[in-house]
């Protein structure tokens, strides 16, 4: 028997993930971690300063039932306005909780290691944001497409290489 830590996340392991369009699309960025290691500290800092227009929060799939692992809810986008703050904290938290609880439901991560695992999932909802069924539905393709690209260290260096010649995203396009 080794002290090793077993499963898929010994080391922290990072994911993105893009889904949708317009101003109902989710960008989701993961850290996912073991508890008493960097993604602890990072969880824990991030959870106790909070500063205007963002406030993490601890994802859950209702009140009283948070998410295994637990997740920190952080949003990119400060909050804007009564419409903004429900779609954050809404439909784009309940897809993150989604997201993260299908992943556990798929073996993504392991039902037996949710206890010892951390997420931060670093959100982005537009402030123009208007579709809380597209908003949610976003959120989960996103939440899940970065653990599973987390998960599975995608993408694969190739990919980036080939890629490398002509970034583009949402926003802007090189050529």
């Amino acid at each position: 028997m080794t002290d090793e830590p077993s499963g898929f996340a010994a080391a922290t392991l990072i994911g993105e993930s893009f889904a949708g369009s317009g101003p109902n699309a989710a960008h989701l960025n993961v850290v996912v971690g073991r508890k008493g290691g960097p993604v602890e500290t990072a969880w824990m800092t991030s959870l106790a300063t909070p500063r205007a227009g963002h406030v993490p929060f601890l994802v859950t799939l209702r009140p009283n039932l948070p998410v295994k692992p637990a997740t920190l809810f952080v949003n990119k986008a400060d909050v804007r306005g009564e419409r903004h703050e429900t779609l954050t904290w809404g439909a784009a938290q309940a897809g993150v909780a989604a997201g993260i609880a299908q992943a556990v439901t798929e073996d993504l991560v392991p039902a037996g290691e949710v206890d010892e695992l951390l997420v931060i999932a670093a959100v982005w909802v537009n402030w123009t944001a208007d579709d809380e069924t597209a908003v949610f539905e976003n959120n989960l393709r996103a939440t899940f497409q970065a653990v599973l690209n987390a998960v599975r260290g995608l993408p694969e260096v190739d990919e980036v290489v080939a890629g490398a010649g002509e970034p583009w995203n949402a926003y802007f396009r090189a050529r």
